[in-house]
């Protein structure tokens, strides 16, 4: 018994020695993604610096920083909050007053959760809007860009590849009038097809004001029209055929009325 003890002793020695040891990471640094809407470009930078991240803790979504938070290159930048996630890949939600996660009853509507059946709501782990030392990776977009360029966000620009699609939207991008017409300035892509032919795709331009969108909304105004007057006739006939009936009805009780007064009278006269 006692050389089995040892040799049980020995493999579980031999177990914890050959398992490996933690290794211990410096990863614990947030990232900071830097979008730019105006040029389309984004960028990410870490941040070692605790004083420097003490100035981005207890902050809430959509509030605006200044620039020389992050450090001097940006310097005369203003930036807004746009959100975040923690470090087990729970994002940010604005609303909740917290910098911790917490559990909500969420239905279909609600951001981070997708109903799989019809009426579902289910509790799920979301993160409050506060910023804290938790986070992750904290979103930031570019409000007010300042002096100095900084390289792969504000020194170049990628063009959109997708316009808008409502014709008023499209006026206001070109600065187009309404007699201009807006089929000429979609924005539009010719690309190759798997056959070698040259192919262009453009959006259908929503809310545009053609003859035929005119033509329909002078029928639809006609049919609406006709069956106004149609109720008009059908409640005159109506009410003409529930007067023809009432005063059939009144006739009817007057001859009943007659009958009934000459059959008594006859009746009298037979008796005297």
């Amino acid at each position: 018994m006692d050389s089995g003890n040892h040799n049980h002793s020995c493999a579980a020695s031999t177990l914890t020695s050959l398992s490996p040891s933690p290794t211990v990471t410096n990863d614990d640094s947030p990232q900071i993604n830097i979008a730019c809407p105006s040029t389309g470009l984004q960028k990410v930078i870490e941040i070692d610096d605790e004083k420097r991240l003490q100035n981005l803790y207890e902050r809430r979504m959509a509030q605006e920083i200044d620039g020389t938070v992050l450090g001097d290159e940006f310097a005369g930048y203003v930036m807004r909050i746009t959100g975040g996630n923690d470090k087990q890949g729970f994002p940010m939600r604005q609303g909740i007053l917290t910098n911790t996660r917490v559990r909500l009853l969420m239905h279909k509507g609600h951001k981070g959760y997708r109903q799989r059946r019809a009426g579902e709501r289910k509790r799920k782990s979301i993160r409050g809007c506060i910023v804290g030392q938790d986070i992750a990776v904290l979103n930031l977009a570019i409000v007010k860009i300042g002096d100095n360029t900084i390289a792969g966000l504000t020194d170049d620009s990628v063009p959109r590849r997708l316009g808008p699609k409502r014709a008023n939207k499209i006026r206001a991008l070109f600065n187009l009038t309404k007699e201009d017409d807006v089929t000429k300035y979609v924005i539009s892509r010719t690309f190759t097809s798997k056959k070698g032919k040259e192919v262009r795709r453009a959006p259908k331009i929503q809310r545009l004001v053609t003859p035929l969108v005119l033509q329909r909304k002078r029928q639809r105004k006609a049919l609406k029209l006709a069956s106004v007057l149609r109720n008009k006739e059908d409640a005159a006939a109506y009410k003409k055929l529930i007067a023809q009936r009432t005063a059939e009805q009144k006739d009817a009780r007057r001859s009943l009325i007659s009958k009934r007064r000459s059959t008594r009278r006859s009746q009298k006269v037979a008796e005297a």
